[in-house]
């Protein structure tokens, strides 16, 4: 492959994809890394070490991770010229290397790209945006018992009004689209309004919901519940249930039970390793997240409303500096923190790095190195344990000691 403005590594190999569409992991994969901007470089120099010190500790010199910089946002900007905030060359390296991780990432306001992150996922149909939302013991939480959160939710990624359709109000365009509702449908819009379109799709639909059931199955969880506003939105969210329920009773018929056939079947008792299938309506599933959040476990759900739910799961256990997320589709997967830029904290070494740690905790399970993934959980589990946190957390904890962001970082490693 010929890059442009970027050179990969020559003492690493390439990630490979198996007939069955798995992957293959060399010893020595290239993973490319976009370090992002604002507190980018403090949070992925943190990361770095952290996995580095992970991988070394479970495999000695056998396997390692052979990092290669690559640019998007501001750093793009810098390297390859003005308004090129994703250049073809980030694209490609991800493709050619399959996995990558990134950090937070500027998104420039009144021209440029709409979103950088939506750009990544819309390009490289990374059609499942995948969090996992648990509680770290000694956290700070607004909630009486932020233990009994412990949800992964399987966002669409590709669709729905991310899609971004849409038509200002005045523009040719949107009267030409409010007349033609009005003529052909009998459907009265304001003049004065603009006009969005949101799609939803089978193949969208069923590949999300596959990979929600798939993960469920293979780490033993017991619930899988498809999240919609099919009350209101029939023929999009309403079908999205459907859907659904369509492939987890085709395709996963051994594994699942429905929730009408638990009453009907099983006088309300599931089977033993059978795992339940529901689904809730998304303004109820958000109070039931807060008032029962140990009822529900995987979370299938649209675009917008996995928006939604994904924060306000993080606001429940400390925010988003411990939530970690990843864009997966069929080869390729991009993991990448949850939060923001936070410039005014650029290069003073005080961010919590807990978000692209944790990503990369997934990246590493990604890659069928759990051994690497447990490690860093019990790192940072007993660093959060011992009180020894960075200033977001120490503000908030009694008897804490603040540490810087790298600080964090050793003290992470150090456990291992």
């Amino acid at each position: 492959m010929a890059y442009e403005k970027i050179t990969p590594p020559a003492n690493g190999e390439q990630i490979t994809v198996n007939s069955d569409g798995s992957i293959s992991v060399p010893n020595n994969p290239i993973i490319p890394r976009i370090v992002g901007d604002g507190i980018g470089p403090d949070i992925s120099r943190a990361m770095d070490h952290v996995v580095n010190a992970a991988v070394k500790k479970v495999f000695g010199n056998s396997k390692s991770i052979v990092w290669f910089d690559v640019y998007a946002g501001d750093a793009s900007v810098a390297k390859y010229g003005q308004d090129v905030w994703l250049p073809d060359d980030t694209i490609e390296a991800i493709k050619e290397f399959k996995v990558a991780i990134k950090g937070p990432l500027s998104t420039p306001v009144g021209g440029g790209i709409r979103s950088i992150n939506v750009a990544l996922r819309q390009i490289l149909d990374l059609y499942a945006c995948v969090r996992p939302v648990r509680w770290f013991t000694g956290v700070p939480a607004p909630v009486k018992e932020p233990q009994k959160l412990n949800v992964v939710i399987f966002r669409e990624n590709t669709e729905d009004i991310y899609k971004g359709i849409e038509f200002k109000e005045g523009t040719k365009d949107a009267q030409d689209l409010i007349k033609h509702l009005k003529d052909r449908y009998g459907k009265d819009v304001n003049l004065d309004s603009g006009i969005g379109i949101k799609p939803i799709s089978i193949q969208g639909t069923k590949r999300l919901v596959r990979m929600a059931i798939e993960y469920a199955i293979e780490k033993k969880r017991r619930m899988v519940t498809l999240v919609h506003k099919g009350n209101i939105m029939k023929f999009t969210e309403g079908a999205f249930r459907d859907w659904g329920y369509e492939v987890a009773r085709d395709e996963f018929r051994e594994h699942v039970v429905l929730e009408t056939e638990l009453w009907d079947n099983f006088g309300g008792k599931m089977p033993e390793g059978k795992i339940l299938v529901n689904d809730r309506i998304a303004d109820a599933m958000f109070q039931q997240l807060l008032l029962r959040p140990d009822e529900y476990d995987v979370i299938a759900t649209p675009n917008l409303n996995g928006d939604y739910l994904s924060d306000a799961c993080a606001a429940q256990v400390g925010g988003l500096g411990l939530v970690p997320g990843a864009n997966i589709g069929r080869p390729y997967a991009v993991f990448e923190a949850t939060h923001g830029t936070a410039p005014k904290y650029a290069d003073k070494d005080v961010i919590n790095p807990g978000s692209l740690i944790l990503s990369a905790v997934m990246m590493l399970e990604h890659l069928g190195w759990d051994e690497c993934a447990h490690l860093v959980i019990k790192g940072i589990e007993q660093t959060i344990g011992a009180k020894t946190v960075t200033y977001d957390l120490e503000r908030q904890m009694e008897g804490a000691t603040k540490v810087k962001c790298s600080e964090f970082a050793k003290l992470i490693a150090e456990k291992f």
